[in-house]
């Protein structure tokens, strides 16, 4: 049985080979003249060193116990920029369709972005609006929007993503300082400072800073009001009167100053409370995003703001940093996804 103590040995050394030491092992152990075990034994032994290498694979993808199937590399060298804005345009087209729109259309795009070990001070949680305007008709701008078009229609866009102002130079993000401040926020230290909302491009940019993994559900069909009472936050949070801290449990209260979670949650309510976990419980990255999604669908959705259903795990989809092509050990939650560099 030499030759099935060799083959498992080299399983243990060279995981990724799996499917071939397999294949060596259920050979090995059927050939040498009869001298060997039945079949029955041989593939046994076949699937336990597969099994093996599988576990022991360094480029297996596992992230909360499950399994994850393979990072799609197609678009590798395209920049996560491009990435998401071709998703969003491929995914707003397809449901404008091929006839004509007699009016305006309206959609949102939930974001999130998180590290490895989900630290807060480099997650986020952000969301685009996009109005797409009927067609053969003259579009009236709102000013200060990104405008642009998609298949020859044009539309206009902005982004709630409510961070410090100086965020961009100093990525030193204060969460919770001091003994005991996150269960208690009257024990927190982190101070207020200025807030500024982010343009999507720029906060992208930061992602690929930190080689984050970057969430994104939807786009999802949405009306007329919903639109407006995005523009409506977005003019609070322009207007200089709200600052920002990360940990908002009572400055939110206060009215003085909200994360980024709040600063996109409930937009009919200006300075929105956390729901039953709130900050300080893991609330951000896809999980603050993810609580946002809930309260929409359970709040703002009753209202009939949003026009088509929300399924919010299998909704998401990922953009995972990949310092080259196939990487092995890439940080991918998600249950399917794209790498970029760049």
């Amino acid at each position: 049985m030499n030759c099935t103590k060799n083959i498992e040995r080299d399983a243990v050394h060279r995981a990724p080979m799996s499917i071939r030491l397999a294949k060596q092992a259920s050979d090995c152990l059927n050939g040498g003249g009869g001298k060997r075990r039945a079949a029955g034994s041989a593939q046994t032994v076949a699937r336990l060193v597969a099994i093996s290498a599988l576990f022991l694979s360094p480029c297996i993808q596992v992230q909360g116990g499950l399994f994850k199937p393979d990072v799609n590399y197609s678009n590798y060298d395209v920049p996560l920029w491009d990435q998401v804005v071709n998703r969003i345009r491929a995914k707003v087209a397809a449901r404008l369709g091929q006839g004509k729109n007699n009016v305006d259309r309206y959609f949102i795009v939930p974001f999130a972005y998180q590290d490895r070990g989900n630290r807060p001070a480099r997650a986020h949680s952000f969301l685009s609006v996009i109005r797409v305007f009927a067609d053969n008709k003259q579009p009236h701008y709102i000013p200060g929007l990104r405008e642009g078009q998609i298949r020859d229609r044009n539309f206009e866009a902005f982004t709630i993503s409510w961070m410090p102002a100086d965020f961009a130079k100093d990525q030193d993000l204060c969460v919770f300082d001091g003994f005991g401040s996150r269960i208690d926020p009257a024990l927190n230290k982190c101070p207020i400072v200025p807030g500024k909302d982010f343009k999507l491009p720029e906060t992208l940019k930061l992602a690929v800073l930190f080689k984050n993994a970057v969430g994104m559900w939807g786009p999802y069909e949405i009306k007329k009001e919903a639109f407006e009472l995005g523009v409506k936050r977005l003019k609070l949070l322009d207007g200089g009167t709200i600052r920002y801290k990360a940990d908002d449990r009572l400055t939110r209260k206060d009215q003085k100053a909200i994360n980024c979670f709040h600063a996109m949650e409930r937009l009919e309510h200006p300075y929105p409370a956390g729901g039953f976990l709130d900050t300080g419980f893991r609330m951000w990255g896809i999980d603050g995003t993810a609580r946002v999604l809930i309260e929409y669908t359970n709040a703002v959705r009753d209202r009939g703001l949003i026009l088509e259903p929300v399924d919010i795990k299998k909704d998401l989809y990922g953009f995972v940093y990949a310092p080259k092509r196939n990487s092995c050990g890439v940080y991918n939650p998600f249950r399917n996804a794209s790498a970029y560099h760049e």
